[in-house]
């Protein structure tokens, strides 16, 4: 709307949901190039991978990739060639920074379980990442695979089986779906818990670092704007973030018993 577009008069927008199911994602993504829509928009990478089997011609904006570059979408980020492009969330680099922070917040932390999803394109490179920095923050690092939200439960088990005494849950839209259970399991466990999206911190997860994803979506407009006037992927660089979100729970810190330093 700021950009002078009226929905229904001069764009018309195809909404297309999974509701919960992943495995529409492909017919969703299939049936948006049958339509011979201008541009698709795909959220994360789990949607810009499913979008990206579908057509090699469709423009692709994606507006909150974790790893574009790590999980192969694009080969660089100042030239992305073909019909892919958009903004990055640079999740494996803040997985990294929000593990810094962690050990700041919380310094007896000393074995971190990782929680992440195989199906995810941008989780092989963050789990990658996140082991390698945990040595040079004192802490050993558990990988704790999930696929479901059936399997919540056990991977806690497991975890707290390990002795791990802290947890990071990587970005994914089935642990977006699942906040809430995750947050009451680290809690009920009382595992202090690493989380990137905020409104996990707002479901009582204890902290959250993350670049701020509403601006992301708001400048993937103007992405899908200058493809609208004629402008290819393959000559807009992907943008990287400029704003970055530190959230404390404080009920939830209290709660386990933590004093959160003044200097976070």
């Amino acid at each position: 709307r700021d950009l002078g577009y009226v929905e229904g008069r001069t764009i018309i927008i195809e909404y297309r949901w999974t509701e919960g199911k992943p495995e529409r994602m492909r017919e969703n993504a299939d049936e948006l190039v049958r339509l011979k829509v201008d541009v698709i928009v795909a959220p994360s990478s789990v949607y810009t991978g499913v979008a990206k089997q579908a057509t090699s011609t469709t423009p692709i904006i994606f507006v909150s990739h974790a790893d574009p570059i790590g999980s192969g979408h694009v080969p660089s980020l100042a030239y992305p060639g073909g019909n892919i492009t958009g903004l990055s969330l640079m999740m494996t680099e803040t997985n990294v920074k929000g593990l810094e922070l962690f050990k700041e917040a919380v310094p007896a932390l000393a074995r971190v379980a990782i929680v992440w999803d195989p199906a995810t394109p941008s989780h092989g490179p963050g789990l990658k990442a996140a082991e390698g920095a945990g040595p040079s923050l004192g802490l050993n690092m558990q990988s704790v695979a999930v696929r479901s939200a059936t399997e919540f439960d056990s991977a806690f088990l497991a975890m707290v089986r390990e002795r791990a005494d802290g947890v990071l849950v990587l970005s994914t839209p089935l642990f977006i779906a699942g906040a809430k259970r995750l947050a009451e399991l680290a809690l009920s466990h009382k595992l202090p818990s690493l989380f990137g999206p905020k409104h996990h911190v707002e479901f009582g997860g204890l902290m959250s670092y993350s670049p701020d994803r509403a601006d992301l979506w708001r400048r993937g407009a103007i992405y899908v704007d200058k493809i609208l006037k004629g402008a290819k992927p393959a000559d807009l660089p992907v943008e990287q973030p400029s704003k970055f979100e530190l959230v404390i729970n404080l009920k939830t810190a209290k709660a386990l018993s933590l004093r959160i330093p003044q200097t976070l």
